[in-house]
């Protein structure tokens, strides 16, 4: 704070040893570390006041930025909220003009039918749906009933089996290749 060298240190330590004196010089000493001591906290408060003021206006303006980054980020969801939500009730709107088109068909269908039963007054059939059965199994076969065996293959070949519909070429009318 102040530009003291110690040679003036020395000369006011020598002027206040002559001016007050051997004996209230250590207790005149003392007092003034106090009250430099003082100052100097009293110095330290208003520094981290004023640190803490400074502070706290970084912190209000970090607050109002962080706030408009916010504001930006909340309008740019609306933004495309609505940009998505356009299409999507689009698509309901049109998903609802179809279901009412199909509903109109069904019930003109249904009319249309009901005119032809009362024209003909004959109950038409219904249809029931008949459970898919799985074809036998080779197990099953034999279990049930032994296969019949054939002393030759249609073929000729033991490995094929012959496809209903197709003839082999190979042989004749009377039997024999060619």
């Amino acid at each position: 704070m102040f530009d003291v060298s110690f040679t003036e240190l020395m000369l006011i330590g020598v002027i206040a040893l002559i001016v007050i004196g051997p004996e209230r010089l250590p207790k005149v000493a003392r007092t003034i570390g106090h009250l430099v001591g003082r100052a100097q906290r009293y110095v330290g408060d208003v520094k981290s006041d004023i640190q803490r003021e400074m502070d706290l206006n970084e912190l209000s303006n970090l607050k109002g930025q962080m706030e408009d980054a916010a504001k930006s980020v909340k309008s740019s969801m609306e933004d495309a909220t609505s940009s998505l939500k356009a299409p999507l009730d689009e698509a309901q709107k049109a998903l609802k003009e179809a279901s009412a088109s199909v509903e109109n068909l069904v019930d003109s269908a249904k009319a249309d039918l009901n005119a032809k039963d009362s024209a003909t007054d004959s109950k038409p059939e219904e249809f029931i749906p008949q459970p898919l059965t799985e074809p036998p199994t080779e197990s099953a076969n034999t279990a049930a009933e032994p296969a019949p065996e054939t002393s030759e293959p249609a073929s000729g070949d033991p490995d094929t089996l012959p496809l209903p519909g197709f003839t082999d070429t190979n042989k004749t009318k009377t039997g024999t290749p060619t």
